[in-house]
């Protein structure tokens, strides 16, 4: 059984995957007006992994007995300046993801909540994953920044990811 505080904290943890669902949804959607439809894929692959994220959270509440309240979600940011500074959101919101769940995992560890600390395992090494692909995509859109033939190649590139998100996450 989740303690009242742990189901409050996971209840807030679905809610962030969720934003951060909606922000990916808006970065790619940016890609998209600005005529770079691979990135916009992979933002979008990004959106539906963040989304089952959140469903695996969801799915381990109600395992737990506990209730899944659901929160509005706050509004994306919509414009960026360049894709540089869209990959600088992207790794500064990773970031704050592995906080977040860093947090969950040492709330988990003082209540002696078990289950709930070795549940959580799984997102952070997840997030280790998140940042360093977040930081290499960032990495790799400066070295293109100024370079159309090389900002296309990434395009077509980042068009190629699928979505990585499964049921068995």
């Amino acid at each position: 059984m989740l303690s009242t505080e742990m189901e409050s904290a996971l209840n807030e943890q679905i809610n962030a995957e969720d934003y951060s669902s909606y922000l990916y949804e808006s970065m790619g959607n940016y890609f998209e007006h600005i005529g770079f439809r691979g990135f916009a894929n992979w933002f979008r692959a990004q959106a539906e992994e963040e989304h089952a994220h959140a469903r695996k959270i969801v799915d381990f509440v109600n395992a737990r007995g506990a209730r899944v309240l659901l929160k509005a979600i706050k509004a994306p940011k919509t414009d960026w300046k360049d894709p540089v500074e869209v990959f600088e959101d992207v790794v500064a919101h990773e970031e704050k993801v592995t906080r977040l769940i860093n947090d969950l995992s040492s709330k988990a560890a003082e209540e002696n909540d078990h289950a709930t600390h070795t549940f959580l395992e799984w997102f952070i090494t997840e997030q280790v994953e998140e940042e360093a692909n977040a930081n290499d995509a960032l990495n790799r859109v400066k070295m293109a920044e100024g370079a159309p033939g090389a900002m296309l190649f990434l395009d077509q590139e980042f068009g190629q990811r699928g979505n990585t998100a499964t049921p068995a996450e």
